[in-house]
This record gives structure tokens, C-alpha cells and sequence, in this order.
């Protein structure tokens, strides 16, 4: 009779259960505290009504999970699961997610007994959970507000927005995706999606600890393996990577949050990017990794080459190599790869050469191909460099040199190579002189040789001319045109023979890639600028566009301009300006700019009526455009760049208020080894030069970070650094900001204009982050890949020192007196440095 009861009783409540996981809360919160668990029935809503987390039992599945998910979209699609590993019995109603008296997160049935638990060290026992709009489920202390676990570096089948994955090589930890065992299990699978620890990293798709599929390695706009995926910067990748501290995480961004966008690793090992289309009401999927065979790594095995060509078996031996085994070949198993026809000289005993007829090897360039793995990256090689090094080395295979990455070489079999169709790199391989096919008819070569010196002799001297007549003729026209004066530059001396980073003349050849414009049809586009406000004018093609003219007597001179060139020509990044051509005619000189409707940083920050139009999150947007920006200057791009010129008229603004870094005259190249440089002469705008710079010349890319953080907390209170003063002392904005922020009072140097559409949390924390930046030592500065850590995430921040330059503490009459007064103060600009 008993065994009927509890059967009768497990038949009831399972629909019963059923019922409450189907009814939403009537009471909807984002907080779970000690005292308000929430059981099957109740869920947690994000602040927004973004996200959701409850319990639920995914398919026909009899287990019971606690999961997250988007609120409201029809088509549920879990984001996040707690208990994975360790699922309840679906016919416990009695089930509940708590915060046990440890002050943990836990996971209890109807027994309570714990079945998942974040299990940590506490200091406190005082704590909250709460769910966030972008879906990090936080449990964090109740009194600091610190967090000390997020769901977030626990990810599972799915990669949101501001989510990490990546590692640390010194601790050991890893955050990876990990599939679903099957659609409604979604307990660990076989397939792992993560960073690889070399330099660059590799994103790599694990089957069973074997590898499935490689994306290749980072280039500092994207993964070089993926074809026709887009930059990483505009389709919102950002690699963040730290060699000193052995970290590397991969995070992208919407910049739209109601954009839903996810990565998702499935089952079968497919990673593809899901897209919720409103309208419609569907997921559609708008890229997925693995498509074809020849996306599985190293289907074609060692020097086979992997292409989706009709008509044709998918993998061939590369240029000099043959099939190690024909019968396996023909029978469509490739996995054996393919080896070396000809043996390489280099290979063979030196004695070889005695007779004089041998030829030294060479190599040949293989073109549009993902390239191999196992690669060495030589950090300190130019083109040049390594060309040389691997023509010197015999075990050296292949070598390319990548822009973003520079110089890759292999000595190791070359694995997982593909053709594309479009994109890919070029490979140079090492081959036997006989496999070059290269013509030994010396006589017909020679003859081709003097004929096409002969040509290039006389072309050179017709050039000349040329060049000599049109230079006479428009210094004739030169003389007809009036110059008119550029900017309001608060800049100090310059120093070009010291500063410049461009040794050859702008016009080069091999200077830049960018067109150089006629001098007579960028002198019609000045027609435009003077007739209307602002220097606007249109190209040939209709493209509008800015002309910056620097006037014979600039103090940016021939060296600063032509760096700006080649630094510029080089840089690509959606938060940097686009230089779209110059001009170079006697002593004129001028660049042409995309248009930026919205002009510079300056003229809205430090306005009374248009700083109105910088409501919290467009000054975020542009703190994280500028911080994205500058950490490709200093890590990700092809050259290692410090700006040494960033201050708010430098920040231009497109039509969306999107910042674009402007203005490399002054900017300076680093080898990536290379820590610090002295200059003769200090260069830069007086309030944003970092202390060891405006007085002992020494820049390093913490000069920029102190630059950085001197903007950061402009945009923040909307004042000028040197524009406050009180009581006839002198006080600058990074020593009011110290004495709010030592008093516990940082929001009252929020700008007023943003004080109804601001996060609290969020000003505090850029304020917290702008004074670590401008700290007196360039040691105790944080590195940019930190600072963009630090403001797309929640973790814990180091506390700042007292900046030097500063007067002596203030009352608090006085503060409150100086915060009254700060909106009117910006017009006095003053540079008086007075230690403490």
C-alpha cells in the first residue's frame, strides 16, 4: 500500500512540476539574498528584463537543471547552466537555489542535499546573487559591492557578449566553451572550443582532446584561418593578451545591446553564430566554422594542402612534394600525407658542392592559403629578417611574414594547410633547386636582364624630366594661392630630427600604400573649405572629405607630417581615423581625412549647450572606443605605436558618436622588445604629458596610458584637466578627482549634464580606473590591455596613490565650493605643477 501511495504521489507531482516551471514569477527580481531563495516556479529577472534563471528540464529530459536564458524571446535557448554535471530528479518540486550560512550559492533538493555549489573562500558570509543584462549570473559581497564569483568564467556551450574565454599559462586556469553532450543533455561533451597558450594565440576546437578545427592564430583585426569572417574590430572581436602574465582572452561586443548575437558550440562540434531576427521570430545562423571537409584540421595530413574544388579529389601534395603512400592516396586516405621529391641541398653532406654544379635551394611562394600549424613566431624579424633567417637556417621549412604578426616560421611538417578561395596568406617553401623550375638558359637570362635595366634607365630618366617640369609649374600656381592657419594647437617645441620615425622621403614608393593626390585637385577641395564651416570639401568619387593643410610655418614640420603618413597608412582600426590620401607640392603639404561630421571631442565635451548631447552611455561608448583604440596601438597592430599626443581635440566623432584617434605627428614606433625611449626635447599638450616625460623626456606606452587616463576623467566631469582653480590656489582635475575619491564623494565629479542617464557604479569605476592611470610612477600604471579588462568587466581594482601634482588638501567647504563652481571654470587653462 505504501509503494502505491509514492507512486501515486510521483505521478501527481510530476505534472505539478511541469505546471509551476511553465507560470512565471509573480514577483520578479534580479537579487537573491539569504532571506528571498527562489524555488521551481520563481526565477530572477535581470534589471533590464534581458535575462532570466530558473530552474528547467531542457527536451523530454526526467533531470532538473537551473539555467539561464533571454527573457523575451519565444525560441528559449539556454545560455548557461549551474548543475550541468549533477542534475536533480525532475520529479523534485521541493528543489532550491539559496545562499547557504557560508555565504555561497547552493543548489538543494527537497531533502537538502547540495547538489552544485559555487564553493569558495569567503571573507564574508554577508552576500547577494544578482542576474545582469548581459547575462553574468554574480554573486558578490553586500556591503563592498565586491564580486567574488560570476558565471561568467564558468562558461559552458555558449559565448555572449563581454563573456572571456581564453587562459593563464602561470596559473593553470582556462575558460572554454564546452558542448552539450547531446540537445537535451547538457551535461560536459566532447568538444572544447579556447586559445592556445603560443604567441600569437590560436583559437582551437578540441575533439576529445584531439584537434577538430583551428581558426589560426590572432593578427590584431582577426583569426588569419578564418576566411571572409570580416576584421575582428568590425564584427567586435577583441583579443586581449599579456605575455608578462601569461593571460589571453578573446571577448567581442554588440556596441548595440538590443542586438542579440551568441556563439554557440554544438554537440555534433559545429561552432556557429546564432542572430534572433525580431521580426521573424526564428534564430538564423550567420557563420559557422566547420562547413566543408576540408575544415577539419589536418584532413590532407603532413605537406598535403586542402581545397573544395570541383571536379577533383580535395587534398594535393604541395609544389615538390608526393603522396607518401599511392594506394592510400588513390583510395581517398590522405591522412598519411604527402613527402619530399627531391631531397634539399642543405640536407646533404657539404661535399656535395665540390664538383660546382650544384645549385642552392630556394623558395616558393604559395599564395591565398591558411597557413600550416606548429608555426615559431620571431617577434624581432622584419620582412627582410626573416627571409634571411630561414635562407640561414636548414630546418627551417616555410616562413611567411604576416601583417599584424610579422615573421612565422616552420621547421616541423606543415599541417593543416587549405587554399581558400578568397583571403589567405602567402607561404614561401623551402624547395630542392630543381623543383624551382627555374630557366638555365644563362645567355637568354642575362639578355632578359640588360633589357629590362635598359628600360627601367631610360623610364627613369623620362620620369624625371616629367616630375621636373610639373614641379616648375605648380610652384608658378603655388604662388596664386593664400594659406590660412590650421587648429588652435597648444602644443610645445618640436624636435624632428630627433622624433621622426620615417627615414625616407614621403614620396617613396614603398612609404604608403595611400594614393598621392594631384596638388591642383586637392587645392579645389580648399575652394570648398573657406566657403563653408569647417574644413569640408568632396573628392573626384563624391566622398566627402576633410583636408588638413599644414602652412609653411607650422609647427608640425616635413618629418612629424610625413610620419603621420606611413604610421596612418599602416594603421586600420575602427577607432582610428582613416587617412584617405596627401599631397606633397614644394613646401605644401597636405592629408585628406574621412569626414567627421561631428568634429573632435573638444567641442562637445567642453561646451555648455552640445556636452548636453553626451549622455552617459555615448561618454562609455567613447571611453571604450578610445581605451580599443589605443590598446591596437600599443599591441595588435602591425607596429608598435605610442601616440604621445592624445588629448580630447585629438578624438574625433562620426555621425554615431563613435571616437576615432587622430593626429600621429608626433607619434613614435617600438620594437616589441623595447620598453622606454628618451627624446631630446619634450613634445605633446600641456595637462596630458605624463610626469617622467614632461620632465626627463622618457615615454613608453604608460605615457599614453597617463594620457588615457587624464581624457578618462575629462569625459567623466566634462571640465579641462588645467581648468580649475579656487581661492587663488591651483588645483587640476586629477587632484580634485583624488580628493573626491579619498573622501568617499567621487559621483560629485560626474558632469551635471549626465546625471540623469548615468550608472553609478560604472562612473565610479572609470574614475577609480582614470586615477590609476594617472599615477606619478609609469610602474604603477596599469597596461591598456588591463584598462579595457577593467572596463568591460567587474573585476576587483588595485587602489590608487596620491598623484604628486596637487595642492594641499582641502576642506570639505572648500570641495563642495570648488564642485559649485566647476561648470563655469572652463575657460581658464593654466599649467602650474606644484608638488605636495
Amino acid at each position: 500500500m505504501g509503494t502505491r501511495s509514492r507512486s501515486a504521489c510521483a505521478f501527481l507531482s510530476f505534472p505539478l512540476l511541469l505546471y509551476f516551471l511553465t507560470i512565471p514569477s509573480e514577483c520578479a527580481t534580479d537579487t537573491l539574498t539569504h532571506s528571498q531563495p527562489i524555488a521551481i516556479g520563481q526565477t530572477l529577472i535581470s534589471a533590464g528584463e534581458v535575462f532570466e534563471l530558473g530552474f528547467f528540464s531542457p527536451g523530454n529530459s526526467s533531470k532538473l537543471y537551473i539555467g539561464l536564458w533571454y527573457k523575451n524571446i519565444t525560441v528559449r535557448k539556454i545560455v548557461w547552466v549551474a548543475n550541468r554535471e549533477n542534475p536533480l530528479p525532475a520529479t523534485d518540486s521541493a528543489s532550491s537555489l539559496i545562499i547557504g550560512s557560508d555565504g555561497n550559492l547552493r543548489l538543494l533538493d527537497g531533502m537538502r542535499n547540495t547538489f552544485w555549489s559555487t564553493n569558495i573562500s569567503l571573507a564574508s558570509n554577508n552576500t547577494v546573487a544578482v542576474l545582469l543584462d548581459k547575462g553574468d549570473f554574480v554573486l558578490k559581497d553586500n556591503v563592498s559591492g565586491f564580486i567574488t564569483w560570476e558565471s561568467f568564467d564558468y562558461p559552458c556551450d555558449t559565448f555572449l557578449a563581454d563573456m572571456m574565454i581564453g587562459l593563464n599559462t602561470k596559473t593553470g586556469e582556462k575558460h572554454f566553451l564546452s558542448s552539450w553532450e547531446t540537445d537535451s543533455d547538457p551535461s560536459p561533451g566532447k568538444f572544447v572550443l579556447g586559445l592556445t597558450p603560443e604567441t600569437p594565440p590560436q583559437l582551437f576546437l578540441w575533439n576529445s582532446s584531439k584537434p577538430y578545427w583551428r581558426g589560426g592564430p590572432w593578427n590584431g583585426w582577426t583569426f588569419i584561418g578564418i576566411p571572409n569572417i570580416g576584421q575582428g574590430y568590425v564584427n567586435g572581436l577583441i583579443l586581449i593578451s599579456d605575455n608578462e602574465q601569461g593571460t589571453a582572452y578573446l571577448t567581442f561586443s554588440t556596441y548595440n545591446i538590443s542586438y542579440v548575437i551568441m556563439n554557440v558550440l554544438a554537440p555534433t562540434g559545429t561552432l556557429k553564430t546564432m542572430n534572433w531576427d525580431e521580426e521573424k521570430s526564428v534564430w538564423f545562423v550567420s557563420w559557422v566554422a566547420v562547413v566543408n571537409p576540408c575544415d577539419i584540421y589536418g584532413v590532407c595530413g603532413p605537406f598535403g594542402v586542402c581545397s573544395n574544388r570541383n571536379g577533383s579529389p580535395i587534398c594535393e601534395c604541395l609544389k615538390g612534394f608526393v603522396p607518401k603512400s599511392t594506394e592510400d592516396w588513390s583510395k581517398g586516405n590522405w591522412t598519411g600525407g604527402c613527402v619530399r621529391r627531391t631531397e634539399l641541398l642543405c640536407q646533404k653532406n657539404i661535399s656535395s658542392l665540390a664538383n660546382g654544379t650544384a645549385q642552392n635551394d630556394g623558395f616558393w611562394k604559395l599564395s591565398g592559403l591558411k597557413l600550416p600549424d606548429h608555426f615559431e613566431y620571431l617577434f624581432n624579424q622584419d620582412y627582410s629578417g626573416c627571409q634571411q633567417w630561414c635562407v640561414s637556417n636548414c630546418s627551417c621549412v616555410a616562413y611567411a611574414y604576416v601583417t599584424g604578426i610579422a615573421c612565422m616560421v616552420w621547421a616541423e611538417d606543415l599541417v593543416d594547410v587549405q587554399q581558400f578561395s578568397i583571403d589567405g596568406n602567402d607561404l614561401f617553401l623551402r624547395l630542392a633547386y630543381s623543383e624551382l623550375g627555374i630557366d638555365h638558359k644563362k645567355s637568354e637570362k642575362i639578355t632578359i636582364i640588360f633589357t629590362t635595366i635598359s628600360g627601367v634607365i631610360l623610364l627613369a630618366a623620362f620620369m624625371f624630366g616629367l616630375h621636373r617640369w610639373r614641379a616648375n609649374q605648380r610652384v608658378k600656381r603655388r604662388k596664386r594661392i593664400k594659406g590660412f592657419g590650421w587648429g588652435d594647437r597648444l602644443d610645445m617645441l618640436r624636435d624632428p630630427s630627433q622624433d621622426n620615425v620615417w627615414v625616407d622621403h614621403a614620396t617613396h614608393s614603398e612609404s604608403s600604400e595611400l594614393p598621392m593626390l594631384d596638388f591642383d585637385k586637392v587645392t579645389c577641395i580648399y575652394v570648398v573649405t573657406k566657403k563653408v564651416c569647417g574644413p569640408q570639401g568632396k573628392l573626384e568619387g563624391g566622398q566627402e572629405a576633410a583636408v588638413k593643410r599644414l602652412s609653411i610655418h607650422s609647427g608640425q614640420g616635413a618629418e612629424e607630417f610625413k610620419n603621420e603618413i606611413k604610421l596612418i597608412s599602416k594603421l586600420q582600426h575602427r577607432n582610428l581615423v582613416r587617412l584617405l590620401g596627401y599631397c606633397i607640392d614644394g613646401e605644401e603639404k597636405l592629408l585628406v581625412y574621412e569626414y567627421m561630421t561631428n568634429r573632435s571631442l573638444d567641442t562637445f565635451l567642453f561646451d555648455a549647450k552640445k556636452r548636453m548631447q553626451l549622455d552617459w552611455a555615448k561618454r562609455f561608448n567613447i571611453i571604450q572606443g578610445i581605451a580599443r583604440g589605443i590598446l591596437y596601438l600599443h599591441r595588435d597592430s602591425c607596429l608598435r605605436v605610442i601616440h604621445r599626443d592624445l588629448k580630447a581635440s585629438n578624438i574625433l566623432l562620426d555621425d554615431d558618436m563613435n571616437p576615432k584617434i587622430s593626429d600621429f605627428g608626433l607619434a613614435r614606433t617600438f620594437q616589441l622588445t623595447q620598453e622606454l625611449a628618451n627624446t631630446h626635447r619634450v613634445m605633446g599638450t600641456f595637462g596630458y604629458m605624463s610626469p617622467e616625460y614632461a620632465m626627463g623626456g622618457l615615454f613608453s606606452e604608460k605615457s599614453d596610458v597617463f594620457s588615457f587616463g587624464v581624457l578618462l576623467l575629462e569625459i567623466v566631469s566634462g571640465t579641462r584637466n588645467t581648468s580649475l582653480h579656487y581661492n587663488e590656489k591651483y588645483l587640476n582635475l586629477l587632484g580634485y578627482a583624488w580628493q573626491l575619491c579619498n573622501k568617499n564623494r567621487e559621483l560629485e565629479l560626474m558632469d551635471e549634464a549626465m546625471a540623469y542617464s548615468c550608472s553609478r557604479s560604472e562612473v565610479m569605476r572609470c574614475i577609480h580606473i582614470g586615477l590609476l592611470c594617472v599615477q606619478d610612477h609609469a610602474a604603477d600604471r596599469p597596461t591598456m590591455s588591463a584598462v579595457v579588462l577593467m572596463l568591460s568587466s567587474e573585476m576587483d581594482l588595485p587602489q590608487p596613490k596620491q598623484p604628486t601634482f596637487t595642492i594641499q588638501s582641502l576642506s570639505d567647504a572648500d570641495l563642495l565650493s570648488l564642485h559649485n563652481k566647476l561648470c563655469s571654470m572652463n575657460a581658464v587653462s593654466v599649467s602650474i605643477i606644484e608638488g605636495r
